[in-house]
Order: C-alpha cells, then structure tokens, then sequence
C-alpha cells in the first residue's frame, strides 16, 4: 500500500501547496481522499488519473476539500472512465453532488451533444453517505470512517486503511481527538493536519477573534506531535498546513519535542510506500524506519 500527497495546502492560493488531497493504491485499486483545487492536475503528476479511480472519499463538506469534484468528473470522462464516479462522504454529501452536477446540466448536455463521446457513464454518480464504521471492506482492502472534532462542522471524518498487514490513517481536519487516537492506534503512517498558529499573521479581513475560531477546530503544531506518539504511529506525515508558508525546521523542532519517531513535512507529490517504507519526492528518496 502506498500513499501520494497529491495537495498539502489549505484554502490560501498557492502554486505549490495545491488543495487538500490524497492517493492511495493497493493491489491495482485506487482511492482519493478529499479532491481540493488541483486535484486533477496532481492525479496526473502522480501516475494516475480520475479514470483509474475507484472512489472518492470526503473527510467533510468544507470548499476546500471538494472544490475540484465536477472537474475530476468531466476530466475522467474525457480520460475515458466507463463507469460512473463512486463518491463517499459524510450526510449531505449527495445534495452537494446533485446539485452541482444540476448547476452545470446545460453545459454538460451541450457537450454530450456535440462531442460524440461513445458513453456517458463516467458521468455519473453513485454517492453513498456514510457514519462512523466501516466504508468498504473488498479486495484486500478495508477502509473505516472514524468521526473527528471538527464543531461547527456537524459531520466530519478521518479515514483509516487496512491492507496487505499495512495500516494508514488520516486526520482529516480535527481538533485534537481521542477517538482518531485510538483509530489510528499503531499505525504504520498517520497523515495529520497541521495548524501552525505562530505563523497565522492578523491580515486585512483578518481579525483575532477569527483566527482564534479557526485554531480552535485544527490541530495545532504543538499538539500534533502528541497525537502521533499516543496512538503509538510508526511515522507521522504532517499535511494540509495552515498556513502554507512557515518555517519547516521550526516546525520540525516543535513536533520532535513530543514525538520520537520519523516525521516528514509534507510536499505536494510526495509518495509514501508503506511496504518498503521508502518515501520519494522530487526524484529524492528517503528510507524510513
């Protein structure tokens, strides 16, 4: 099983942190976690392709971790997908969807018309709304939705895959959270979120009543080292930065004070084998312990 951090960035414009969004493969399957901006574009940096996926899974229904959903639809149609796209996520999930694919109708039956296309069936959908528990449990691969601390958001989750004796868990977007804890328990990468909140700068249109609301539903940097040495991680994978300019070796300093084991700061198109326990990026490898 292996892991690519297709984004690393969050709802701030960046050229090269790209929004939230994570491949991961095993045995010739292929999920996504979260479709941010850029997702499509980094499937393809990636090796793959929304044609080759076979679901999508949301964390939660916040813009940034979806904003790229019909592109990836009608990208994996002019890719040739022949089947439609398999989406899960949290209630409310399959409004959001309908209702974005009835947004763009008329475009999209302009071009069904005009180009031609052998089949339609890539754009389609088949959205199940999920609870905590398990997902999909096929081919090798389990995958469970545990239910994080991310108030006032009424639904959100982390994901935690289980395949060929591997396990990986992700964060999603969450304060600090017992039940992730115990989820993600022994894990052999969890890829967590990182609120960096020395780094957040009062901003016009910022205000510090807002900054402090937004902290107080993300992990923080200083907890975040916390997190993976109580639920006993083999590496921890720090990901979807908030915000996504800071200083990495402060960064870096911060977390190794609560957690001993590897840490990587993530970058977007990073691979993580989970069976090697080699990570790649930018032509670089890494071995892991």
């Amino acid at each position: 099983m292996d892991v690519t951090l297709l984004g690393t960035g969050c709802p701030q414009v960046s050229t090269e942190r790209y929004g939230p969004a994570n491949l991961v493969r095993h045995g010739g399957r292929a999920f996504l976690v979260d479709c941010g901006s850029g997702t499509t574009q980094r499937l393809l940096g990636a090796g793959s392709a929304g044609r080759d996926l076979d679901a999508v899974l949301l964390t939660h229904l916040h813009s940034d971790h979806l904003v790229d959903l019909y592109q990836l639809i009608v990208s994996s149609w002019h890719q040739g997908r022949d089947r439609p796209q398999r989406v899960y996520g949290p209630p409310g999930t399959r409004r959001f969807v309908e209702s974005t694919m009835t947004v763009w109708r008329t475009e999209l039956e302009q071009r069904i018309a005009h180009e031609k296309r052998p089949s339609t069936r890539a754009l389609e959908t088949e959205v199940t709304e999920i609870g905590p528990g398990t997902v999909l449990n096929q081919d090798g691969v389990a995958i469970t939705a545990v239910a994080v601390a991310h108030q006032p958001v009424k639904h959100a989750f982390g994901f935690v895959f289980e395949a060929g004796g591997r396990k990986l868990a992700f964060s999603g977007d969450t304060a600090y959270c017992p039940a992730l804890i115990e989820a993600a328990r022994g894990a052999d990468v969890l890829v967590h979120e990182c609120f960096i909140h020395r780094e957040m700068k009062l901003t016009p249109g910022r205000t510090a009543e807002g900054l402090a609301n937004v902290a107080s539903y993300h992990t923080l940097s200083s907890e975040v080292g916390k997190v993976a040495a109580e639920s006993g991680a083999r590496c921890l994978v720090l990901n979807h930065f908030v915000p996504i300019a800071f200083d990495k070796a402060a960064l870096l300093a911060e977390v190794r004070k609560d957690y001993a084991g590897p840490i990587v700061v993530g970058e977007d198109l990073m691979r993580l084998d989970l069976d090697t326990r080699v990570a790649t990026h930018a032509g670089g490898l890494i071995g892991l312990a």
